[in-house]
């Protein structure tokens, strides 16, 4: 498995468990980066998804439910939330990765990760956001 594949995983496993603990992600990643879990620590572009996450948290929110096509953020799987948010982030705010390798990454994630049904709804919703994202920054 690649590093940033690796990284996109343990970010979207950060976002997964601060969702369901009920918990700040931001304080949870700080905990991770103090006090690692695993014998292996965070990976660098792990923080940065997370905190890139953190930074646009109200606008990758508004834009997923602008875009989604009559489905709240409250509906859809929390797994497909954490790699829509990463994916989000990646494609609007980071140049270094192309938007194809975002969103096929984050449908990956889903793939592994969530319902069969999941895939396909994340890599349509990515790619509507591809297609407008000169118009969200």
């Amino acid at each position: 498995m690649a590093a940033r594949t690796k990284a996109r995983k343990r970010a979207l496993e950060l976002l997964f468990e601060s969702e369901q603990r009920g918990v700040n992600v931001g304080t949870l990643l700080e905990e991770r980066l103090a006090a690692p879990t695993t014998q292996h620590p965070l990976p660098e572009y792990a923080v940065q998804l997370v905190r890139g996450v953190l930074e646009h948290w109200s606008q990758i929110n508004e834009t997923l439910t602008t875009y989604s096509q009559g489905w709240s953020l409250e509906r859809m799987a929390a797994v497909d939330r954490a790699a829509l948010r990463l994916g989000v982030w990646e494609v609007v705010w980071n140049d270094e990765v192309p938007d194809s390798v975002a969103i096929s990454e984050a449908v990956a994630l889903t793939e592994a990760l969530s319902t069969d049904d999941s895939p396909r709804f994340v890599n349509g919703l990515l790619a509507r956001v591809s297609e407008v994202k000169s118009t969200l920054v």
